[in-house]
């Protein structure tokens, strides 16, 4: 179905829904083996993010649109019934925000690599380098989206790989970087505080030159009895990298919430 503008992909008969939203420089397809790990219980349900399908027209959504898009998603896929969000990397940063202002709409979420990413403890928890790091990428991605065109994507495609990440690169362009021009040109604001009140699967990967989250992101997790941290030994896209590892947590923990 169609969606705000958006497609959106349905697969499962399962009583729960699970709304997965992907990140950069990704689409709807990083969940495949995901989905065909948990279709046989759940419902899954996927859109790639606004203004990433480059056989569309480029958006530049604002961070209420990219919730609006979230909550109308939600309503159209589980009118009567709290989903679960199942987000990483950008979506993780969109779904939060999504979480906190319609918590009633949230069951739980299974949230990978991204934690309390616009708090003042991640931000004092990177050394230095860390945040140099941080800068160049992201100012070289938003640079890419000014930039737009055959430069754009060229310069796009040229970070997804130099950040290794392992998905299909034909579909990434510049339309994808957004996001990146938002995180500095001040289009995040007013973004709430990451405090998921619902139970929280946060899965990261260990093999990173810097994490995702503050140091004290996982114990707030872990303070919910029903929520639970894994650490894998991948990098960033832990459902790629260890696809089995990975979707054997998600399962085990949505099967049995209470163990």
């Amino acid at each position: 179905m169609q969606v705000a503008g958006v497609d959106v992909h349905v697969e499962g008969e399962g009583a729960e829904t699970l709304v997965m939203v992907h990140g950069w420089p990704d689409t709807y397809r990083l969940w495949d083996s995901t989905v065909a790990a948990l279709k046989d219980r759940y419902r899954c349900v996927r859109f790639t993010l606004p203004g990433y399908d480059n056989g569309k027209p480029a958006r530049k959504p604002t961070l209420d649109e990219l919730v609006a898009t979230y909550a109308a998603v939600v309503d159209a896929a589980s009118p009567d019934e709290p989903v679960t969000l199942v987000i990483h990397d950008w979506g993780c940063v969109f779904g939060y925000q999504y979480a906190m202002r319609h918590p009633q709409r949230v069951k739980r979420i299974v949230a990978v690599d991204i934690g309390d990413t616009n708090s003042k403890a991640f931000l004092a928890s990177l050394p230095l380098k860390a945040k140099l790091g941080v800068a160049g990428y992201q100012l070289w991605l938003a640079l890419a989206w000014l930039l737009r065109g055959n430069v754009g994507t060229a310069m796009t495609r040229n970070m997804a790989r130099w950040l290794r990440s392992p998905s299909d690169p034909a579909p990434i362009t510049w339309q994808m970087d957004y996001p990146y021009w938002m995180a500095w040109t001040g289009g995040l604001k007013p973004s709430v505080r990451v405090a998921p009140e619902c139970p929280v699967l946060y899965i990261y990967g260990e093999r990173k030159p810097f994490m995702f989250h503050s140091p004290q992101w996982p114990d707030r997790v872990k303070a919910n009895p029903a929520s639970k941290v894994v650490g894998l030994r991948t990098g960033h896209w832990v459902m790629l990298q260890q696809p089995d590892a990975f979707n054997g947590a998600v399962r085990q923990w949505l099967d049995n919430p209470n163990a």
